[in-house]
């Protein structure tokens, strides 16, 4: 029997479509049968973006809607690009294909605990190691010249530009108080003069949270284990990978905030008042910004009168 994917007038009926694996599960197997991948032991994914299908213990089946093929030609150059160049393990790229206009990959399945599972019962220790050794990924990766993915977009500038355009509409829509309005407007004025623009591009994933790493417990605790997850990968300005673990993992802790900057490298690991301008407008900036959904301080609006006073309360002395 022939199994059919479908096609979607947009990505929120494909999106909606995709939270039923029962629905989409026989046409992925069929896929990795017609690859000659092993189809017996099938594990399903169900956060993420596109179909992620397990199978068996070594192999990770992705399969990308024509709406993201943009995902699968980041995800396709990044694993080219990075693949034995980084400390730390990432899915090496096995075969790829198209079927029904959905193109595919299939990669190594990295082995390791899901961050989001061990990150919030660990000792503040760990979560300082971790967050020391993202800051050393994060500079890994930008360490590796972009190469096909500079060429994949958006251009920073114009990225830049877009986002300034669509900011104040979508903090609106997401729900931030009308009392940082007149703020955002004086934040978004200035943020083509305060975020680097003529710059040489490095490789961002946008994504260092705990969704996108793996990992072991050793003798001394908690370590990276593996990275994953390169869809949203583009070129820009390195500081902008560091919001992810800034909003989701530090919670305005200081120490936390030092490991972080000190193993991204971080002159110092001392925030100064530019540095904490450019991370608080990239907040508003950033492709997934949602400030008041992500940002791991407990109702933090309440202890942040202004904007600046954000920063300061994400990113203290």
């Amino acid at each position: 029997m022939t199994f059919a994917l479908p096609q979607f007038a947009d990505v929120e009926a494909f999106d909606t479509w995709r939270r039923e694996p029962a629905g989409w599960l026989p046409a992925a197997l069929a896929v990795a049968q017609d690859a000659g991948l092993p189809t017996s032991d099938p594990t399903v994914f169900a956060t993420g973006t596109n179909l992620v299908l397990g199978l068996g213990p070594g192999l990770i089946l992705k399969i990308f809607p024509p709406q993201l093929r943009g995902q699968f030609e980041a995800e396709r150059a990044s694993l080219r690009q990075l693949s034995g160049r980084l400390p730390l393990p990432i899915p090496e790229l096995l075969d790829e294909g198209e079927r029904d206009g959905w193109p595919w990959l299939a990669m190594t399945r990295l082995s390791g605990v899901l961050g989001s599972q061990a990150w919030p019962a660990m000792q503040e220790t760990d979560k300082e190691r971790l967050l020391r050794q993202i800051g050393e990924t994060i500079a890994a990766v930008q360490a590796v010249a972009p190469g096909e993915i500079a060429t994949i977009g958006p251009d920073w500038p114009a990225f830049i530009e877009r986002q300034i355009e669509r900011c104040r509409a979508r903090q609106i829509r997401l729900g931030l108080p009308e009392r940082y309005l007149d703020e955002l407007d004086a934040l978004l004025a200035a943020a083509a003069s305060v975020i680097p623009l003529d710059i040489q591009p490095v490789i961002l994933t946008g994504e260092y949270i705990p969704e996108n790493f793996l990992l072991e417990e050793r003798r001394d605790g908690w370590h990276l284990a593996g990275l994953f997850d390169f869809g949203d990968v583009f070129a820009g300005f390195g500081e902008y990978d560091l919001l992810g673990p800034s909003c989701f993992m530090t919670e305005g802790r200081p120490a936390r905030i030092r490991a972080l900057l000190c193993g991204y490298g971080v002159a110092g690991e001392r925030i100064d008042e530019p540095l904490r301008e450019r991370l608080l407008t990239l907040t508003f900036l950033h492709r997934a910004s949602n400030p008041m959904r992500t940002i791991a301080i407990a109702d933090w609006p309440s202890k942040a009168p202004t904007l600046k006073d954000l920063g300061r309360l994400l990113w203290p002395d």
